[in-house]
């Protein structure tokens, strides 16, 4: 019996062998849940770095913007700066002519003349031109047509007179030339 005795395990040893294998088992289980973690953890951390890049983009891409904001009212000044400084010799000149004692009527009319042609010269090198338009064909894109009349010149409506010159800043209409168009009469049947 004694023989018996030895194979058969003691209480206390099954509960250790038994605590054993389970606690084997639980390893396994429990290095599963730890790399798990540890993954969980590694994409927290490369979010919270994408996180920090996305905000860091958007306050420089901020910043560019109020850079470019900034840059383009300075430029805007600076055109806005040239263009006054080449009109203040007008007034200057209209100053002159106001200041000036009234000898005769047609001595202040040619010194206004003088003004007006200054004027002319200074918008022209800012890039204003005037819209030809008295003798023209009308073009609804130049002109607009402020009356109408039936005359027998040609088939095409035409620009009789100028009611309002019209200007283009370089090649963008800044105000269309108000004109009377003349047309031919149409025949009745």
């Amino acid at each position: 019996m004694a023989e018996t005795k030895s194979q058969i395990p003691e209480p206390a040893d099954a509960e250790q062998t038994s605590l054993g294998q389970a606690s084997e088992t639980r390893q396994p289980a429990q290095q599963g849940t730890d790399s798990t973690q540890n993954e969980v953890e590694q994409i927290k951390s490369e979010r919270d770095v994408l996180l920090d890049r996305v905000a860091r983009v958007q306050a420089e891409f901020e910043n560019v913007r109020k850079r470019n904001a900034r840059a383009q009212q300075e430029f805007k000044e600076f055109a806005l700066e040239d263009a006054l400084k080449s009109l203040l010799p007008i007034l200057d000149s209209f100053d002159r002519a106001l200041q000036a004692p009234a000898v005769n009527l047609q001595d202040f009319r040619s010194g206004v003349e003088l003004i007006r042609k200054q004027l002319h010269d200074a918008l022209s090198k800012l890039g204003l031109r005037r819209i030809p338009s008295r003798g023209e064909p009308f073009d609804p894109h130049l002109h607009e047509a402020v009356e109408m009349s039936e005359n027998a010149v040609g088939d095409e409506a035409h620009v009789e007179e100028e009611l309002q010159r019209g200007y283009k800043l370089r090649d963008r209409l800044l105000r269309p030339a108000m004109v009377r168009v003349g047309q031919r009469q149409k025949k009745a049947n």
